[in-house]
């Protein structure tokens, strides 16, 4: 069974930190590209950042460039996102994803809060 398990989430301070992880299990994951999306409240779901099946390619999205950075585990089956500076306007569930086979696979989120 396909699974994508987020954690890491949580209530942060403007200007703190948090690292998110995601947990594959059911796939190879070495196959596949990863991405982390996330979605704010009464906002579209927006893609933050991807990372090639190898590491070797990586994009991020223009608001979180310089601060957020994503890395893969192959062997440990994981990706995560390494959110720092964070800023009131990052607040939303984030969601890492991937596709095969045409199918769309996604986790059931962590909850990110940046508030003082």
């Amino acid at each position: 069974q396909v699974q994508l398990v987020e954690s890491g989430g949580g209530l942060v301070q403007p200007g703190g930190s948090l690292r998110l992880s995601c947990a594959a299990s059911g796939f190879t994951l070495d196959y596949y590209a990863i991405g982390w999306f996330r979605q704010a409240p009464g906002k579209e779901r927006e893609g933050v950042s991807c990372i090639s099946s190898n590491g070797g390619s990586i994009k991020y999205a223009d608001s979180v460039k310089g601060r957020f950075t994503i890395s893969r585990d192959n062997a440990k089956k994981m990706v995560y996102l390494q959110m720092n500076s964070l800023k009131p306007e990052d607040t939303a569930v984030y969601y890492c994803y991937f596709r095969r086979g045409g199918n769309d696979y996604w986790g059931q989120g962590t909850q990110v809060t940046v508030s003082s």
